[in-house]
């Protein structure tokens, strides 16, 4: 009985133990083959997801170019600007994090939120930009509260700052944020979201060469998404350098002189075409674009009627006005329509057909030929040379002299202003052209537009003896350390189409203007400086043509006032354009904006108190 009762609980025992060696053995072949799979099959994306998770590259943003002017003296630099991101996956949970953040660092909810939908798409593990540019009290708050935002990041990065802003503005540009239809394009291959770019001026145009090519870093970061160690790095390349040929003190004088004024002077080298200032009035302060602009501040910036984001010394188009009358005279000139001795008698007006054209000294000059006609801007001589040319001769000399088209400047959006001729008129309004509005075209108003550097290109061709260059802005492209890349040459474009013989008359003539006592510019004219130049009155609003430069009574707008010059007279150094909207008279308004640039270029970059040129006091003309 008791062998009966051993044998069970002996086969019973057995029974129970291969039972659990089964389940362990079960077990065992499951955690093998589990093992297996995660190591074998899956080990190498496994793998991968660890090193994401612990092991990340950091890309380093490149200091941007420096700009400088043609004395090397700093334009625009870089500053550290501390920009805050957030990597999504770190930052659990998203809604506290991100409501923690903005009670920290005081910054909208709203704008976070927005920040993060526009990056909608970017991998979890990719750090977002939410706002550049932060501050230091916003960076200090988040330091102090650091392990209470997981995912949370501020990188120091080079940001622009512009040294005299708003001085240079339309001339250097801007920068802002790269926009999602940019990163589309190939230009921008190297760039991210979140990344700043050229927007306008050599900023934009110069873009592929003040941009550097980014660095990175490999790093270990902590279940939180904070940099533990750097484990490798790869040098950012910085942009490289450019020098203009700007002279910042000349800017800075042509922007002083038209502080209160709506309008555009530019300066250029006649014996290069280097523009050595280009100031357009009013101006803004691009560095707001880089801190962030409220839409308040945008929108009272593009609704401003002075329109103060345009670059009035390329963009804006003018009538030329009087300071086309050197175009005329050279032309009728060279086709031999008048010489030095052809006069004609102004009584203060022309009849013509119908209509009454009249001079502005409305009781005339009297006997004029080409040399009084300059130097009085007799409309009446101007009015018959016209004639005598017709419109498409005309045309064809003011194109010559480089109008009607963009002189090709490294900015963008330049305008081409407008020649018109007999077959533009019936192309574009369907009619035939009318010889009386010859005579408008013939003194500068009518279909005739400008622009301020055209016209300062043609004082300046005159004045070198009519050499035409193509306008240049950078002089120098240098690396980080010193190398020279490129550098200017000047760019011969063409010549006038105008004998040596008559263009030393035109230039003759231009002297008087500045020079004699009759002169419409005589009030600016400079002691110990042979200054050359040309004034002009443009009509603004419509006018009958019988009415003539002088205007019309009870006109609600002034008309804009011109003034071209070059001076010395012999081998001049430098040409200037000056347009002063609604200035209504060029002797009064533009002259002396005129006057002073040259004075105080000529001087050395003398202030008037102490320079040994000074502007003669004005004269009682109040002609062109």
């Amino acid at each position: 009985m008791t062998n009966y009762l051993d044998n069970v609980d002996s086969d019973w025992f057995g029974k129970r133990l291969s039972a659990a060696l089964t389940v362990v053995i079960a077990v065992f072949v499951v955690l093998i083959a589990r093992l297996l799979f995660l190591q074998v099959i899956e080990g190498e994306e496994l793998r991968r997801l660890s090193e994401i998770n612990s092991i990340r590259l950091k890309s380093v943003e490149a200091p941007r170019g420096l700009i400088y002017d043609t004395h090397n003296r700093l334009m625009a630099d870089n500053r550290p600007s501390y920009d805050l991101s957030i990597i999504v996956k770190d930052a659990n949970p998203l809604e506290r994090t991100i409501e923690k953040l903005s009670r920290y660092a005081n910054i909208d909810e709203a704008q976070l939120w927005d920040s993060l939908e526009k990056a909608k798409g970017t991998r979890a593990y990719k750090p977002v930009l939410l706002k550049p540019d932060i501050g230091r009290d916003a960076l200090a708050a988040i330091e102090v509260n650091r392990w209470d935002l997981p995912g949370i990041l501020v990188n120091v990065s080079p940001r622009r700052d512009y040294i005299f802003s708003p001085s240079s503005a339309h001339l250097l540009g801007y920068m802002g944020e790269i926009s999602v239809e940019e990163l589309k394009n190939k230009i921008y291959s190297d760039c991210k979201s979140g990344d700043f770019i050229g927007k306008y001026g050599i900023e934009r145009t110069r873009e592929h060469w003040l941009r550097g090519k980014r660095g990175g870093q490999q790093v270990e970061v902590n279940a939180t998404g904070q940099v533990v160690r750097v484990l490798s790095t790869v040098d950012a390349i910085p942009g490289h350098n450019i020098v203009l040929s700007i002279d910042q003190s000349l800017q800075l004088t042509a922007e002083q002189l038209l502080a209160d004024k709506s309008g555009a002077a530019v300066a250029v080298d006649p014996s290069s075409g280097q523009i050595l200032a280009m100031a357009s009035s009013p101006s803004f302060d691009q560095n707001a674009f880089i801190s962030g602009m409220s839409h308040d501040t945008w929108n009272a910036l593009i609704s401003d009627p002075l329109h103060p984001l345009e670059n009035k010394a390329i963009q804006a188009e003018y009538p030329p006005a009087s300071t086309y009358k050197i175009i005329v005279a050279a032309a009728g000139l060279e086709e031999g329509v008048i010489d030095v001795n052809t006069s004609f008698f102004c009584p203060g007006f022309l009849k013509f057909g119908n209509r009454t054209y009249r001079c502005w000294k409305k009781w005339g000059h009297g006997e004029v030929d080409v040399l009084k006609a300059l130097t009085e801007s007799c409309d009446v001589y101007f009015y018959q040379v016209g004639q005598e040319l017709g419109v498409d001769r005309l045309a064809w000399y003011a194109r010559a002299f480089g109008l009607g088209e963009p002189t090709g400047v490294d900015l963008d959006h330049e305008s081409g202003g407008l020649i018109p001729t007999a077959q533009w008129k019936k192309n574009r309004m369907g009619v035939s052209w009318q010889k009386g509005e010859t005579l408008s075209v013939a003194i500068g108003q009518g279909f005739n537009l400008a622009t301020p550097l055209q016209m300062a290109l043609v004082a300046a061709a005159v004045g070198n003896g009519g050499t035409r260059y193509r306008p240049m802005i950078v002089k120098t492209i240098r690396t980080a350390d010193g190398q020279t890349i490129f550098e200017s040459v000047p760019e011969v474009i063409g010549r006038l189409p105008v004998s040596e013989k008559n263009l030393r008359l035109v230039r003759e003539g231009l002297f008087k203007a500045v020079n004699d006592r009759h002169g419409t510019a005589w009030g600016s004219r400079l002691d110990g400086v042979a200054m050359c130049g040309k004034t002009g009155t443009a009509q603004v609003v419509g006018r009958r043509d019988d009415e003539g430069d002088g205007g019309s009574e009870g006109e609600p707008i002034k008309d804009h006032a011109w003034f071209v010059a070059y001076a010395p007279r012999e081998d001049p150094r430098i040409a200037v354009a000056v347009i002063v909207e609604h200035g209504e008279h060029g002797s009064s308004a533009a002259a002396p904006v005129a006057a002073e640039m040259i004075r105080f270029y000529l001087s050395g970059g003398q202030p008037k108190s102490d320079a040994p040129l000074a502007v003669a006091p004005a004269s009682s003309a109040e002609g062109d």
